[in-house]
């Protein structure tokens, strides 16, 4: 669902609409206004960590101030090396690398794909206080994750997708109530997907 939101895939039938805008009509002008962070950073070759966030800075037209806001981002993430290339980086330092070049444009939506996969604690836990103002602030966040803690502490809204189908959607009490639960989401997960507590613990006994 996200790559198709996002433009990296066209849907076989229908219209995607995002701000307004007909992705098959408006593609470029919808590309400029959103974010998108894969769950697998893209392979950089020849270019440094500092010249590629120029290089998106300028693409995008970034104001004038995005320069410091860099800053004030790759001190929060916890960015180093930016002189280096980022093929020397690690996964965790190109994940960070690519979640700055998305926020420092502060677009109108992010597609943010297990963003927190490889940052360490404080870097996931600066990129989870500055995700929750930006939301609050008005973007539109959309966020994959397989970690529930982070669904379930972060989103206003969640959906709970089961071999590729969404089973249920809407706020925390709105899965609970669905689920029949007071529990966490983890709980309302295993009730809506079928799998019980009970079947998980027979399970470990017997290994």
């Amino acid at each position: 669902t996200i790559r198709l939101l996002s433009g990296a895939l066209e849907p076989d039938e229908g219209d995607i609409r995002i701000l307004g805008m007909n992705y098959k009509d408006d593609a470029i002008a919808i590309k400029e206004r959103i974010g998108v962070v894969p769950d697998e950073p893209p392979r950089f070759k020849n270019i440094k960590g500092k010249e590629f966030l120029k290089f998106v800075a300028s693409i995008y037209r970034c104001k004038n101030d995005v320069h410091d806001r860099l800053d004030e981002l790759c001190e929060l993430l916890n960015i180093d090396f930016l002189d280096d290339y980022i093929d020397n980086y690690s996964h965790g330092m190109k994940q960070k690398v690519m979640v700055a070049s998305v926020i420092m444009r502060k677009p109108d939506i992010m597609f943010l794909d297990e963003p927190t996969t490889g940052l360490d604690p404080y870097s996931a836990r600066g990129l989870k206080l500055l995700l929750r103002r930006m939301a609050d602030d008005g973007s539109a966040i959309f966020l994959t994750t397989h970690i529930l803690e982070i669904a379930e502490k972060m989103c206003d809204r969640l959906t709970v997708i089961a071999d590729g189908k969404i089973v249920a959607e809407g706020t925390m009490e709105q899965l609970r109530r669905k689920a029949g639960t007071k529990g966490d989401l983890e709980e309302i997960f295993l009730q809506l997907t079928g799998a019980k507590e009970s079947q998980i613990r027979k399970l470990v006994e017997e290994l």
